[in-house]
C-alpha cells in the first residue's frame, strides 16, 4: 500500500558545553596527543574530500547508470502488468531495496519503501519536465560538488527520474536505492570500525606519549636540582634514540657544571687566600709601627716599610693578573692580530727584566733570528713577561738563561731555559693548573720569591687563543725548559 510522506525528525546527538574558563595544561604530553588528533582528524577530512573526488569523476556515472537500468526495468515490468497493478508494482520494486516517489498526472504524490528522511522534493518544473518525456539526473543537476556526501542524502531529490503511463495520464516517478537497507549493515561495521580504530589509536597514544614524556620529566627534574645547586644527579642514558643521546649530553652538562662550580669555589678560596696574606702582613706591620712603644728607629721603620711596599706590589700584580685572566678567560674576546718582529719583541722583554738577571750575573744564550710573525701583540709580550720573569726568579746566581728562536714544521718555536732547580715530575703536569705553586725549593730558593700560581695559566690561555701549544720539561736539579709553539 502506498504512504503518505511523512518528516522523520531525527536531531541526533547534541553537543554538550563543557566547563568554560578551565586552563588548558600546556604539557608536552598534552600536546603530543592534541598532534595526534588533529593528525587524525585532519587525515579523515583530507580522505573524505579525495574520496568524494574520486566518486564524482569515477562512480557517480556508474550508479546514474544503474538507476537507469532499474527505471528501464520498471518500465519493462509495468508494461507487461495491468494498469490497476502500478501500486502494487512499485511496492513490490520497494521491497527489492528502493525507494520511489511518484507525482500522478493529477498532482497527487505517493512514496514506496522506506519514507526519505530528507523532505526536499524535485521542483515542479522538473516534474513537468519528467511527465513530458524527459529524465531527471538529480545527482548531476542538484549537486555541483562532493556528489559523495549528496548520495548519501535521504531525499527525493538525489533520484533518477522517468516518464511512466498510467490510466490517469503520464505519472513522473523517481527512484534511488534504499542504502538503509542495501549497505546499512555495512556502514555500521565501517562506523564501529572507525571510531573503534580511532579510540584504540588515541589510547595507545595516550599511552606512547607518557613513554615520550617521562625521560623529559626527569631531565626537567634533575635541571631544577642542579639549578638549586644540587649537581650530584643520574640518568639514565641508556636508550639510543634522541632522548638518550640528550640524557648524556645532559649528564655531561651536569658534570660540567659540577666541575666549574668546584673551581669556582677553588679560584674564591685561592683569591681570597692570595689576598689575605699580604693585607695580613701589611696591617702586622704598620700595627707594630703605630703601636710600638718606644717608636722604631729609622733603620727599623724603613724595613718595615720595604716589606709593606713589596707586599703593596704583589697585591697590585695579583689584581693585574686576575683581571688579565678574565679577559683572556672570555672566549668571545677578538685577537688584534697584526705582523710584527718576534725577535725584538722578546729582546724588549729582556730588556724590561734586565734589572733582575743583571742583579742576578746571569749569563745569557740567544738564538734570536729574524722572524715575523701575526699575533696579538700585548698579549704575547705578557706571555714573554711571564716565561722569562719566571726563570730569571729561579734560576741562582750566576746561572743561565737561555732563549732560543727557530722554525719547526709549521710552527714558530720559542724556548726559554733555565738552571734553576728544575720542577718534580708529579709536579710538572700541574704547573698550567690556577693557583697551583710547585713545591717550596722551587718558590723559596733564597733568590726569588713566591708566586700567584696564575702566570703560567695566563700563559696556556694566551696562547691557546692564538691556536698554539706551551709545553714544559723539567729535570730536578738541571733546569727547566718552557716551549712556546705558534701556528706561522
Amino acid at each position: 500500500m502506498p504512504e503518505r510522506l511523512h518528516h522523520h525528525d531525527d536531531p541526533g546527538p547534541r553537543l554538550q558545553a563543557g566547563d568554560r574558563g578551565r586552563p588548558i595544561v600546556k604539557s608536552l604530553y598534552f600536546r603530543i596527543v592534541l598532534t595526534f588528533v588533529l593528525i587524525a582528524l585532519l587525515s579523515s577530512i583530507g580522505g573524505m574530500l579525495l574520496t568524494s573526488l574520486y566518486y564524482d569523476y569515477r562512480l557517480n556515472a556508474n550508479n546514474e547508470a544503474n538507476m537507469e537500468q532499474a527505471a528501464d526495468q520498471v518500465k519493462a515490468l509495468h508494461d507487461g502488468a495491468p494498469q490497476e497493478d502500478l501500486p502494487t508494482l512499485l511496492g513490490g520494486i520497494a521491497g527489492l531495496g528502493y525507494q520511489l516517489y511518484t507525482v500522478g498526472p493529477s498532482g497527487d504524490r505517493h512514496a514506496y519503501g522506506t519514507a526519505f528522511r530528507h523532505e526536499r522534493f524535485p521542483s515542479a518544473s522538473q516534474v513537468e519536465k519528467v511527465r513530458e518525456g524527459g529524465a531527471y539526473h538529480g545527482m548531476s543537476e542538484e549537486n555541483r560538488r562532493f556528489k559523495l556526501f549528496a548520495y548519501f542524502e535521504n531525499s527525493a531529490r538525489n533520484t533518477y527520474g522517468f516518464p511512466l503511463k498510467t490510466a490517469e495520464g503520464t505519472a513522473a516517478v523517481f527512484i534511488r536505492p534504499d542504502l538503509e537497507r542495501q549497505i546499512g549493515e555495512v556502514r555500521v561495521i565501517v562506523a564501529v570500525l572507525l571510531v573503534s580504530t580511532f579510540g584504540i589509536s588515541l589510547l595507545l597514544i595516550a599511552a606512547l606519549s607518557s613513554l615520550i614524556v617521562q625521560p623529559v620529566k626527569r631531565l626537567t627534574r634533575a635541571a631544577q636540582r642542579i639549578a638549586g645547586g644540587d649537581y650530584e644527579v643520574s640518568i639514565d642514558t641508556s636508550r639510543r634514540d634522541e632522548i638518550g643521546e640528550l640524557g648524556r649530553r645532559f649528564s655531561t652538562m651536569a658534570r660540567s657544571i659540577r666541575d666549574l662550580d668546584r673551581m669556582r669555589q677553588e679560584f674564591v678560596a685561592n683569591v681570597s687566600h692570595e689576598f689575605q696574606s699580604p693585607l695580613t702582613s701589611i696591617r702586622g706591620f704598620i700595627r707594630t709601627l703605630l703601636d710600638s712603644k718606644p717608636a722604631p728607629d729609622a733603620l727599623e721603620t724603613r724595613r718595615y716599610l720595604a716589606v709593606i711596599d713589596e707586599e703593596s706590589r704583589r697585591l697590585s700584580s695579583l689584581s693585574r693578573q686576575l683581571l688579565m685572566l678574565a679577559d683572556v678567560d672570555r672566549q668571545e674576546r677578538v685577537l688584534h692580530r697584526q705582523p710584527y718582529r718576534l725577535d725584538e719583541q722578546l729582546r724588549q722583554a729582556l730588556l724590561m727584566l734586565e734589572w733582575q738577571w743583571t742583579d742576578k750575573e746571569l749569563q745569557l744564550e740567544l738564538e734570536l733570528p729574524e722572524t715575523t710573525v701575526a699575533a696579538d701583540q700585548s698579549l704575547m709580550y705578557e706571555v714573554w713577561l711571564n716565561l722569562i720573569g719566571n726563570a730569571v726568579k729561579f734560576t741562582g746566581r750566576g746561572g743561565v738563561l737561555g732563549i732560543e728562536l727557530r722554525q719547526e714544521d709549521g710552527f714558530w718555536s720559542v724556548s726559554v731555559r733555565d738552571t734553576g732547580p728544575g720542577i718534580a715530575p708529579d709536579e710538572l703536569s700541574r704547573i698550567f693548573e690556577r693557583f697551583h705553586k710547585a713545591d717550596k725549593s722551587r718558590r723559596h730558593d733564597g733568590e726569588g720569591g713566591s708566586g700567584s700560581g696564575l702566570g703560567l695559566s695566563i700563559v696556556q690561555r694566551i696562547v691557546n687563543l692564538h691556536g698554539g701549544s706551551v709545553e714544559a720539561e723539567s729535570e730536578l736539579g738541571r733546569g727547566t725548559v718552557m716551549t712556546v709553539r705558534l701556528p706561522l
